[in-house]
């Protein structure tokens, strides 16, 4: 439904907007838009979608998951360790059973994810890309 309605609001935006610059001479600092009246309505309606759901889908880098005796607190510390290395990246630390995971990263493509794990290879080799939610409020 988004994909939809972010189409159609830009084929509106593209195909009705008019700039009337030659029908009468310019006026210096003025610029006039014609543009369908049920554009604002449809702009409206998209971003009240988008605030229902504030996710989508993106990528995170899974560098830690483990299970079994004393794996909450290798997670704390693989977190702790992560963090201090590169404290700009946020990380999160789940719980789903019987695995504690570590994810960092907000990626929209998987290229950024593919060139930040290039850069932590030599400390986390066994770290891959999984699909992940990502909220709107957590991009940089």
């Amino acid at each position: 439904m988004k994909p939809f309605l972010f189409a159609l609001l830009i084929s509106l935006a593209c195909c009705v907007q008019v700039v009337s610059a030659q029908e009468q001479q310019p006026v210096k600092g003025k610029i006039t838009v014609y543009q369908d009246e049920r554009l604002p309505l449809l702009t409206q309606r998209y971003k009240e979608v988008n605030n229902r759901d504030p996710f989508f889908d993106g990528f995170r880098i899974q560098i830690f998951f483990d299970s079994g005796n004393n794996s909450k607190s290798k997670a704390t510390s693989a977190l702790a360790d992560f963090q201090e290395k590169h404290p700009d990246i946020k990380a999160y630390v789940s719980f789903k059973q019987p695995y504690y995971r570590i994810r960092i990263g907000n990626f929209r493509t998987k290229s950024e994810a593919i060139g930040f794990q290039k850069k932590i290879q030599a400390d986390y080799p066994n770290a891959f890309i999984v699909k992940d939610r990502i909220a709107f409020s957590e991009m940089d």
